[in-house]
């Protein structure tokens, strides 16, 4: 499939789903964590797919790439965040391995997605 959008990015559609379900789970926090933890949650997977999508609308490599790295930071400052609320007991076991290994799954696809960006800036010089 041509890859036309940034919607058409399996990285984008992937990290759209864990954005999902991370706004239903924030919802299981606390009233006390609702206006701190709940909002760095959001903040933080809403900026994976932010960064995708504004690193597509990028013409140099260089920059969507950088975009992507972004993007990458901000998942794995989700992931600290699932961790804090399966350590407080926020989440269950079970809710946190899922939403964890989601965040793993848009690691390797984001991974993949930055490296065929370096072979591209490496193939137009």
């Amino acid at each position: 499939m041509e890859i036309k959008h940034f919607t058409d990015l399996e990285v984008w559609k992937k990290a759209r789903q864990l954005r999902k379900e991370i706004y239903r789970a924030v919802k299981l926090l606390p009233p006390e964590e609702r206006t701190n933890l709940t909002s760095q949650m959001r903040r933080a997977a809403v900026s994976i797919t932010a960064n995708v999508a504004e690193g597509f609308g990028r013409y140099h490599y260089k920059e969507n790439r950088q975009f992507c790295r972004q993007s990458r930071g901000s998942l794995y400052e989700l992931q600290d965040h699932l961790i804090t609320c399966v350590d407080q007991g926020y989440f269950s076991r079970q809710l946190f391995e899922a939403l964890y290994e989601q965040s793993m799954a848009v690691a390797r696809l984001q991974n993949g997605y930055i490296r065929s960006i370096g072979r591209q800036t490496t193939n137009d010089q």
